[in-house]
């Protein structure tokens, strides 16, 4: 027979530590803050948590009112300790909003934010239980506490921490927290249940290791090896029950409460039979979920008898298995009481973590194995959403690479569409800044909405949330028909221009679109459910096929000589270049001009050279097609106009890299009266649509005025 009982952790380490701490000296207003830190430390060290956690629960409070600084704390009990210890900081600050008075009910959505948000800002996940133990040390100081303290911290205790510590797993913690809360919040409840017990919790502990003594016993006479669990159940526990199933106290059946755990489904039919040749069931108690599991798949053995002393005692049996399961697995018991919706990721999270504040079994590698483990928990932990502040101090989730933008709109759409600007931790940042856990969002808002349709292009960065940008399309598509229509022309106009486009194949351009006219297409662009970037891919696959092609076009042969051969069909042998004065770029309609002395000259088939050329000599125009060559890069000249300023020249670079596009040449002028700088710039890209979208990062540039294709 095995029991399971908290180990108190001995070290000489840990007692000379807690013995130096008390030993500073101080004045005598730090006095808390000390008895803060010995007080949690022993909490944490009841916990069995290793020593430098220990350690960081005691020099967090001295670290935070200096009286120690952090690199005294570091060398005199240890960089790690003094490490955790800073990071410990921030989590003793957290709870609720600061304007948050009892009046208030905290939303079961905002209570869930919060622990969200707690887990997310750990750096390191073994912190989370010196936070719930500063908060147990809390709520015991409270006593003394007036009203008003106890009942907002009380709220605070069982919306958030209480719920978090049952989630890990750690009873310990739990058990306590919630009578407290309950004891603070509903006194004459509280006092009520107390004396239906007739017998402090010492007493009642004293009866449960009486019987789980026995009925372990018993159970290694019989040949069933066994883990026997009991304990009392708490006085809040005992007053949901009554209340969710209109019970009165004399008719609950498990106020006192035993576990057993075996190794087999066998065993544990051979545990029932030992339970009931100990003692009487009560008839219309017992549960077979073995034989006939939950819908949740929850399996286990539920009697109750009337045990020692003539009380009823509820007595679980089930495999370790089943335990694992139904403490990590779909039956979890934290969803089963607390009634909430799955959330399979974070569910997956909680079990990791749980796992994670697991006493280790066995021997540990020296080198960090542990180590290296909680470095990955670091980065998979918690990473699917960001939790950030309002001003008031409410939380608010917005996706991985969420901006201020996202922020606005998950708060209230009109506040979106309304922003013109954002602080962040009191800093002006633009709107596509990327937040980040805990920081605080103010954002600036205008009297009446007007959304930009920028904010659309998922280039621009402004909105992570796909979410958050149909709310922007439903905004434009509000607005007058014509209004739209308009927009969209000059956007198309606005595309057409930078892409040095002269003359787009509308029929085709449409048929692609799967649009039944220009206008059509002009609203789609309006409203924003179609965007700049797709009229640029529509335009790539359209164009070659305005091009008139040879009938017999010839296989182009590698050449030595030939600048363009296997990117151009039509041309055969001859030598052929691509014209300097409109460098055409896949899929333009193209022609080839016959040269003398230069072979071949590849031109736009809306160059206006050519067209003199071709007026002077139209018998040397030659058709030609652009041809198969995959990861083919073309030169392009890029001309950009913008407000000279300092650093302007690698941002405009930074834009370029972001879409790993190489420059071949820059030239930048400034002209001295304005102060606007022209820049040209000499890059090579694969096609219209990779020229589309590195002139729209480009334009997102602060101080930019234009961005085009230069021909």
């Amino acid at each position: 027979m095995e029991t399971t009982a908290p180990v108190r952790l001995e070290s000489s380490r840990l007692d000379a530590a807690l013995g130096a701490v008390r030993a500073l000296d101080i004045p005598g207003a730090l006095e808390p803050a000390r008895a803060t830190a010995l007080a949690v430390a022993e909490i944490v060290r009841g916990l069995e948590a290793d020593e430098d956690v220990v350690l960081a629960a005691l020099l967090q409070p001295l670290i935070e009112t200096r009286i120690l600084e952090p690199g005294a704390a570091a060398a005199r009990f240890g960089a790690e300790a003094a490490r955790l210890a800073q990071e410990l900081i921030p989590l003793s600050r957290f709870g609720l909003p600061s304007d948050w008075t009892p009046e208030r009910e905290l939303e079961p959505a905002q209570a869930e934010a919060l622990r969200k948000m707690l887990l997310a800002l750990i750096g390191d996940v073994r912190l989370v239980i010196v936070r719930l133990a500063a908060q147990l040390y809390r709520m015991r100081a409270a006593k003394s506490a007036d009203i008003e303290v106890k009942r907002k911290l009380s709220i605070e205790t069982r919306e958030v921490y209480a719920p978090l510590a049952n989630r890990l797993g750690v009873w310990q913690i739990k058990w306590e927290l919630e009578d407290l809360a309950f004891r603070y919040l509903e006194p004459e409840e509280y006092r009520r249940i107390a004396a239906a017990l007739k017998a402090r919790r010492t007493d009642r502990e004293r009866y449960i290791e009486e019987l789980r003594a026995g009925l372990g016993r018993a159970l290694e006479q019989a040949g069933v090896h066994a883990t026997v669990q009991g304990r009392p159940k708490h006085i809040y526990s005992i007053w949901r029950k009554m209340r969710a199933k209109q019970l009165d106290f004399e008719q609950l059946m498990d106020i006192r409460a035993v576990r057993v755990l075996v190794d087999s489904v066998a065993d544990c039919y051979a545990a029932l039979g030992v339970v009931h040749s100990l003692w009487p069931f009560i008839p219309g108690e017992f549960d077979d979920y073995i034989a006939t599991p939950k819908d949740n798949f929850y399996r286990s053995i539920h009697t109750a008898v009337i045990g020692p002393e003539k009380l009823p005692v509820e007595i679980q049996i089930r495999t370790h298995e089943m335990h694992a399961h139904g403490e990590h697995g779909v039956a979890a018991h934290w969803r089963y009481k607390e009634g909430t919706r799955t959330d399979q990721a974070y569910e997956r999270k909680i079990n990791e973590l749980r796992a994670l504040l697991a006493p280790a079994d066995g021997a540990v590698d020296g080198a960090g194995a542990p180590r290296d483990f909680l470095d990955r928990m670091r980065v998979d932990l918690f990473r699917d959403r960001v939790y950030v502040l309002s001003p008031k101090g409410e939380i608010v989730d917005v996706p991985i690479g969420g901006t201020p933008l996202d922020f606005a709109y998950q708060v209230h759409t009109d506040l979106g569409h309304r922003t013109r600007g954002a602080k962040v931790n009191g800093r002006m940042v633009s709107l596509d800044y990327v937040l980040k856990n805990g920081e605080t969002v103010e954002i600036i808002a205008a009297k009446s909405a007007q959304p930009s349709r920028d904010w659309l292009l998922p280039q621009s960065g402004y909105l992570a949330s796909p979410r958050n940008r149909s709310k922007v399309k439903a905004w434009f598509r509000r607005l007058d028909a014509t209004r739209n229509k308009s927009a969209g022309r000059e956007i198309l106009e606005r595309e057409l221009t930078r892409l040095g486009v002269a003359a787009p194949p509308m029929p085709e351009l449409l048929a692609e679109l799967r649009l039944e006219s220009s206008e059509a297409l002009h609203e789609a662009l309006g409203l924003g459910d179609l965007s700049a970037a797709q009229v640029a891919g529509a335009l790539q696959r359209v164009l070659p096929t305005r091009e008139a092609r040879p009938t017999e076009p010839a296989r182009a042969r590698p050449s030595s000589t030939s600048g363009v051969q296997g990117e151009v069909q039509g041309i055969g042998d001859l030598l052929s270049t691509f014209a300097r004065c409109c460098k055409p770029v896949p899929p333009e309609p193209i022609v080839g001009f016959i040269t003398v002395g230069r072979g071949v000259s590849i031109h736009s088939s809306a160059c206006a050279n050519l067209a003199r050329l071709a007026a002077r000599a139209p018998a040397r125009v030659l058709p030609v097609d652009w041809g198969e060559r995959p990861g083919a890069l073309f030169a392009v000249d890029l001309e950009v106009r913008a407000f000279d300023r300092r650093g302007l020249v690698r941002d405009v670079s930074a834009a370029l890299a972001d879409e790993k596009i190489s420059i071949d040449s820059m030239h930048t002028v400034t002209d001295p009266h304005d102060r606007i700088a022209l820049m040209r710039i000499g890059v090579s890209i694969s096609g219209l649509p990779q020229l589309s979208r590195v002139l729209g990062r480009i334009a997102q540039v602060p101080n930019v005025i234009s961005a085009r294709r230069r021909k």
